[in-house]
């Protein structure tokens, strides 16, 4: 284990809990039926949980005991949280001692720069997760315990409260309607757009957020934190007006729901593709510029750092940024008086590039297994499932149950490679395959392009 990089062991701790996830929901207990969902239709699951995607091919409120529900929102606190969180919370509560190899695992798993205050950073995230998410789950059980009960209410409450912060996208309202059946509930509707926003923006942007409210005068937020916060915002406005204009006269989305309704689902259809997974509407009838809106937000995702995937948007601003640079003649990318990194922009080129790549190829592949099917096995529908599971989402427009075999693989592969990271898979992969030759540098030459 010591020879590993700690890219490699993000992707084999993220494995080998997928790995016991299905293992666990193989078993019969797990099944509502007493009987074993099958291997594929587990390990489905299992990968959907821990990376936080919420694609199902099973229905967990229905086809699923509460021993496999609990087993799914365990997977998700801990797919949420991030392998290295977790295991600090365990070593933290047994009162093991983090080691430097530790820190710089934990640093590694959490997109952040300094080694120095991980541990302290870990310990804040955990009580401010648990902290939210009772709060979001206080507030869902106004809703849920008259309509389920006071044990159920506060059980429901609780797996949607932690799949919405998480941005897992699993719900056990059965029937594969998520909260469609609360498109106009303001209460149901404001809480998980709270949560999904809050577990999208990342946790170092939420400490630094609350440290400017405490001292506004002299805590300045970081340039990290402004980017995300200003893209976030211009994402969701963009959605919001995007989906009005596209929907409003469809009939079978917005264009069926009273004003309040309307409203209430427009917002949320904005703010769910950022790596949520939830609907209160149905995807496959989106129209064709939704859907393609819908792909985008979620192709970009959340921000780093936090509990959701996508490329993230510090991502899409910078390659935004350097194509403005470009357009403009400079040589340097420069925002708010300050400078992005060479190296900065060089990552954040290959995960868009990498990322558009790796979509465009399962797709491919998928377009070759599914081919023949009709119905809704259009392409612009299997390459809405491709996106909705590399930005681990969980968005669907009906095709998830029906795909074959050989595709619900490829789309686990999709789902893995979006919530441990593009780069983090291919930083494995790279340290694996790399040889121990000293980096040599050649005579520079021009190739014309464009």
């Amino acid at each position: 284990m010591k020879l590993l990089h700690p890219s490699q062991v993000l992707v084999l701790g993220f494995t080998t809990l997928i790995l016991v996830g299905a293992m666990l929901l193989t078993l019969p207990i797990s099944s509502a039926t007493h009987h074993t969902v099958g291997v594929i239709d587990a390990l489905f699951t299992s990968t959907s949980a821990v990376c936080v995607t919420g694609l199902v091919v099973l229905d967990t409120g229905t086809q699923f005991s509460l021993f496999g529900q609990l087993v799914i929102l365990l997977l998700i606190q801990c797919g949420g949280l991030g392998i290295m969180a977790m295991a600090s919370m365990i070593f933290l509560l047994i009162g093991k001692q983090i080691t430097l190899r530790e820190r710089i695992l934990i640093k590694e798993s959490l997109n952040e720069f300094k080694i120095s205050s991980v541990v302290r950073l870990v310990k804040t995230i955990l009580q401010f997760t648990f902290v939210i998410e009772l709060l979001g789950a206080a507030l869902l059980c106004i809703r849920y315990i008259p309509q389920y009960g006071v044990a159920s209410g506060i059980y429901h409450a609780v797996f949607h409260s932690v799949s919405a912060f998480c941005n897992a996208g699993f719900d056990i309202n059965g029937g594969f309607q998520s909260f469609t059946a609360y498109v106009g509930d303001p209460l149901v509707n404001f809480t998980l757009m709270t949560l999904i926003i809050l577990g999208g923006l990342g946790f170092v942007v939420i400490f630094d957020l609350i440290n400017k409210l405490k001292k506004p005068r002299t805590v300045r937020l970081t340039l990290h934190s402004k980017l995300v916060l200003y893209t976030t915002a211009a994402l969701i406005l963009i959605g919001i007006v995007g989906f009005f204009a596209m929907e409003n006269a469809n009939p079978n989305t917005l264009g069926g729901l009273n004003p309040k309704e309307k409203v209430l689902a427009d917002i949320f259809q904005s703010v769910t593709p950022r790596t949520a997974g939830f609907n209160t509407i149905d995807q496959g009838k989106l129209t064709t510029g939704s859907k393609m809106l819908t792909m985008a937000l979620m192709f970009v995702g959340a921000s780093p750092g936090g509990t959701g995937g996508g490329i993230k948007t510090t991502t899409a601003i910078i390659v935004f940024l350097l194509i403005a640079s470009v357009i403009q003649g400079k040589h340097e990318i420069t925002v708010m008086k300050r400078q992005i990194s060479r190296e900065t922009v060089l990552r954040a080129i290959t995960l868009f590039v990498g990322g558009l790549l790796l979509i465009l190829a399962f797709t491919f592949i998928l377009v070759i297994i599914e081919d023949g099917k009709g119905g809704l096995f259009i392409t612009e529908n299997i390459m809405f499932e491709v996106i909705s599971a590399f930005g681990t989402v969980g968005l669907s427009t009906g095709i998830t149950p029906f795909l074959a075999p050989l595709s619900r693989v490829v789309i686990i592969l999709a789902m893995f490679t979006g919530r441990v990271g593009l780069l983090t898979v291919m930083y494995a992969v790279a340290n694996r395959l790399r040889r121990s030759d000293v980096d040599i540098h050649y005579t520079e030459e021009n190739v014309m392009i464009g």
